[in-house]
């Protein structure tokens, strides 16, 4: 059975081509920044949720924690994972996503899932979860199991790429069921990574996003 196409990008693409995608396209969900985050300051999402699902998009929030390595912050702890789960509650509060809704928070290191990794991400999900809303983590699919392990009641997206030069994907997108693709309990898979696709009102008629595919058309619903 496949699953349903899917894409995130670290900034809005504009209203003009979130209509031509999703009426031109099998697209019919996106990731959603919810900002500003400790490692995400843009907020061009912001303020779009209520629109986008009228138009029919499904929008999977996602919340860029703190990391242990690369660009943004870095200081992943007990303290910082209660206060960044309370920042990302009152981000969805903000924007108006219904109570229950799942918000994902995004790690982007491989493994090993470190101690002080292990307790922000704990605490991060038990705190969303205090507030009303449903943990989820974007995740390598090599760390998969660990943090099901950790909190097995979070949904996990999980990313397996072959490569993550840039490189063009023609229409229509790849929607295959995500279990099994690394992680057989994933309920969302970023298959591809900076993938180049033609939509006639983008700049210069191009897009750069990542293409996912998860088991549900809305998998930040409740």
């Amino acid at each position: 059975m496949p699953g349903f196409a899917g894409f995130d990008r670290s900034d809005y693409p504009g209203d003009s081509v979130m209509n031509w995608l999703k009426a031109n396209t099998n697209l019919v969900w996106c990731g959603y920044y919810l900002a500003p985050a400790p490692s995400h300051g843009s907020t061009t999402w912001m303020t779009k949720r209520a629109a986008l699902q009228a138009a029919g998009w499904g929008v999977a929030p996602i919340f860029v924690g703190q990391q242990v390595t690369g660009p943004g912050s870095q200081n992943p702890s007990a303290a910082t994972g209660v206060t960044d789960g309370n920042q990302a509650v009152s981000l969805m509060v903000a924007e108006g996503f219904a109570s229950g809704s799942c918000v994902y928070l995004d790690l982007e290191n491989g493994p090993p899932l470190t101690d002080l990794q292990r307790d922000y991400v704990a605490n991060w999900c038990d705190t969303v979860q205090s507030g009303g809303y449903q943990p989820g983590v974007y995740c390598s699919h090599l760390l998969a199991f660990d943090v099901h392990t950790l909190r097995s009641a979070c949904r996990i997206w999980a990313f397996k790429v072959q490569t993550n030069q840039s490189h063009p994907v023609p229409a229509p997108f790849p929607d295959p069921n995500p279990s099994g693709r690394g992680y057989i309990g994933a309920y969302a898979w970023q298959l591809g990574q900076n993938c180049i696709i033609t939509v006639p009102p983008a700049n210069l008629a191009s897009l750069d996003v990542d293409l996912n595919s998860a088991i549900v058309q809305d998998p930040g619903a409740p």
